[in-house]
């Protein structure tokens, strides 16, 4: 297990596919990739999670991989895991190309030091192949992944998304088997990005599908907050929590204010940072530590200064892992 001071506390590299003049990520050049990278390690951070809707990894050249890797050693910045949440490897027409990049993004994991690369079965494909678009990987993966009505949400997670077809659970279960062979292979680890009507869609069906697996390179992503949000029913945090946590290998954490009126049926939420939003993360993070939690944290947040609120949260969980490692 990592002292308080050394576990990896990741930043998500949360500022979008595209560049300040519009140009791509992937296209923009060692300049701009330089600059995002300065911004995180100058609040502190010395790990990120380079998400596959920011810089995919698994579109870089070699070249531009080298420049990258170098840009991460000026900034003291190394790599604790890659997520690649929106490639469902059990999209109807694109799976096996997902499979594919899912596998070139685990390469890139060990040749940048990660540990975990973390997946999940968010896809939306059908839309786009309706209207003729197939952007290039990397361009726009998160928007093109989002329903119409979530993009014109305040919270994109408010409005209908993809429920996946559980007719293909037991491929998805196959293809995550191939993933955690080639991740074995490498001394990486695959981590299964719990998120609403998927087939890790409740701390339970993530738990089945876990099991179903039967990998020692698989665990879990514990990231109830995609839960919590939600404006329907929920189970209490705690219950959630203790459920997935025993099986957890990397960790999303994020924390939203939420309410509910049992009388009218309304619910509310809305991001908050770690501290003060209504999940007790520093209870939290204690349970999961006597429970044998010993993978990375991501700190992730939506809206206001995500990066900003982001280096606070990581601030707070180190603070949290001092007092309960002493």
């Amino acid at each position: 297990m990592y002292t308080a001071d050394e576990w990896p506390i990741a930043c998500k590299a949360n500022f979008g596919p595209t560049a300040e003049d519009g140009t791509p990520i992937i296209e923009a050049g060692p300049k701009v990739w330089y600059d995002q990278l300065l911004q995180m390690a100058e609040l502190g951070f010395t790990c990120i999670d380079p998400m596959d809707d920011w810089l995919p990894m698994a579109g870089l050249t070699d070249e531009q991989l080298r420049t990258y890797t170098e840009l991460l050693a000026d900034t003291g910045l190394r790599t604790a895991a890659i997520s690649i949440g929106r490639n469902s490897v059990v999209d109807v027409e694109h799976g096996e190309r997902n499979l594919q990049t899912i596998h070139r993004t685990i390469d890139r994991a060990a040749e940048l030091g990660a540990t975990v690369v973390n997946i999940g079965f968010q896809e939306n494909e059908a839309r786009h192949r309706a209207r003729g678009e197939d952007p290039k990987l990397g361009y726009d993966v998160f928007d093109r992944n989002l329903t119409q009505a979530q993009k014109d949400a305040l919270w994109f997670w408010l409005a209908e998304g993809h429920h996946d077809d559980w007719s293909l659970r037991d491929l998805a279960i196959e293809r995550v088997r191939d993933l955690a062979d080639h991740a074995q292979r490498l001394g990486l680890q695959i981590s299964l990005e719990i998120y609403e009507d998927t087939f890790v869609g409740t701390p339970e069906d993530a738990v089945s599908f876990y099991k179903d697996v039967d990998h020692p390179a698989v665990g879990i992503n514990p990231d109830i907050g995609n839960l919590f949000r939600l404006h329907r029913p929920m189970p209490k945090y705690t219950d959630m929590y203790n459920t997935v946590l025993p099986y957890a290998n990397y960790w999303h954490i994020k924390n939203y204010i939420r309410d509910e009126d049992p009388a009218t049926g309304s619910y509310m939420s809305t991001p908050a940072p770690l501290q003060t939003g209504t999940i007790n993360y520093r209870e939290v993070i204690r349970t999961a530590l006597r429970m044998g939690y010993s993978g990375p944290f991501m700190t992730e947040h939506y809206g206001s200064d995500w990066l900003g609120v982001g280096a606070e949260n990581a601030r707070y969980i180190r603070q949290v892992l001092r007092a309960a490692l002493r």
